[in-house]
């Protein structure tokens, strides 16, 4: 059985999908839903909430992971990007041991269904620019921005 929880957030309304055990996703959508009866969902409003007030910088909530092999390994590397840091496309190919494959790793990044907890919002183009995010690239300079402007 699958849940939903929404948050309205700094980037728009977010849908917070899991099971009893996991997150398996988190979608930006256009309209607060019914949310569910669910202690995990609570839960990752909780962080994500504590997250936009700049109290929070690492997630501690169980995810699982739903993607091929390279997918899966290519969101567990954007896991470990520091908050408040961006490395561009290139760098995460070379994190994962195939610095060939800049553009293997966009699609990759590109199919993230759990952005913000796997921050997807931290690679760039070669060049610094922001290139690509689910959410919007207004909403990706704000989450970029948001962990750049905390000093804990």
């Amino acid at each position: 059985m699958q849940y939903r929880n929404y948050l309205d957030s700094p980037v728009g309304v977010l849908e917070i999908v899991s099971d009893k055990q996991n997150i398996l996703a988190i979608n930006f959508v256009k309209k607060i839903g019914q949310n569910s009866d669910n202690t995990l969902g609570t839960k990752c409003v909780v962080q994500l909430n504590q997250y936009f007030k700049s109290k929070r910088k690492k997630f501690d909530l169980p995810i699982k992971l739903a993607g091929t092999n390279w997918q899966n390994k290519v969101w567990l590397a954007l896991s470990k990007i520091p908050y408040g840091s961006v490395i561009s496309y290139s760098d995460l190919a070379k994190m994962v041991g195939n610095p060939l494959a800049s553009r293997a790793i966009g699609q990759a990044v590109n199919k993230n269904k759990i952005p913000i907890i796997i921050p997807c919002h931290r690679v760039v183009g070669a060049t610094g620019r922001l290139v690509g995010y689910a959410g919007g690239l207004k909403n990706k300079k704000y989450l970029i921005s948001l962990e750049n402007s905390v000093n804990f």
